[in-house]
């Protein structure tokens, strides 16, 4: 395929940054999207320019790291999907393809489509663990847990932390994320002793951090690439509620 590629390119925070405008020749549509990008930047390196900058890591679709907008889309047009998954047979032969970085307050942009996620990382630092005894491994059936819960516990932990959920939304919401997490650990019996204070701990730091409020618009359960539904808000909403009830109440020593 023949195409043109926009890209946003933005040498550092304090750049106003600006889209330049490349053609590329003869891609696979075997290619990944990742692979296409670094097929742009040994362009330009051949040329004498500086690579495009974006962060990349397993190319698994499990790390989170590939986090851009293709064509508006956070992690572009296929549900579901990673952007290092996304291969160059979902576009066509002289298509025009815009890629550029999250756009959201808490994710300033440090250099090309590379955005700084260090809020997110602020939230799991808040609550995101438990506190147990150290010491020899403990037996896989020492804790049986039901079915149902070790299934809902594992849909939540497959957040893999990108932020698509964040650019996504209009308010720049990190509840998806957070409720997720949230979720994961709240649910299992190694997260109940405490769960209050896991919950309003990372609120108070999601909050804390810049991020919007929650409307119920949607479009973070569309973007997401590993489809995490909305239902992990309302687990949350009432996680949040019933810790805040209990704090309130809690006698003062």
């Amino acid at each position: 395929m023949n195409l043109t590629i926009r890209v946003w390119r933005q040498k550092n925070r304090l750049d106003v940054g600006k889209f330049a405008e490349y053609k590329l020749a003869d891609i696979s549509e075997d290619s990944s999207f990742l692979e296409m990008l670094d097929i742009l930047s040994e362009q330009l390196v051949a040329d004498g320019h500086e690579p495009v900058a974006f962060d990349h890591d397993c190319r698994e679709g499990i790390c989170g790291m590939c986090s851009m907008t293709i064509n508006g889309i956070p992690h572009g047009p296929e549900g579901g999907t990673t952007a290092c998954q996304l291969h160059m047979r979902h576009f066509h032969d002289g298509q025009t393809i815009t890629i550029e970085p999250w756009r959201a307050k808490p994710f300033p942009v440090i250099k090309d489509l590379v955005v700084d996620r260090t809020p997110l990382d602020k939230i799991i630092q808040s609550g995101g663990f438990i506190t147990a005894r150290a010491g020899s491994a403990v037996d896989a059936n020492a804790m049986p847990i039901a079915k149902g819960i070790a299934d809902y516990a594992m849909d939540a932990a497959a957040c893999i932390g990108c932020g698509a959920c964040v650019a996504a939304c209009p308010n720049a919401s990190a509840m998806l994320f957070t409720s997720a997490k949230v979720a994961h650990m709240n649910s299992l019996p190694q997260g109940k002793a405490e769960k209050d204070r896991r919950t309003l701990a990372m609120v108070t730091t999601m909050d804390g951090e810049g991020f919007g409020g929650c409307t119920n618009i949607g479009e973070c359960e569309a973007a997401c690439p590993k489809s995490i539904p909305l239902d992990m808000i309302a687990h949350l909403n009432r996680d949040y509620a019933t810790a805040q009830f209990k704090n309130f109440f809690k006698p003062v020593a």
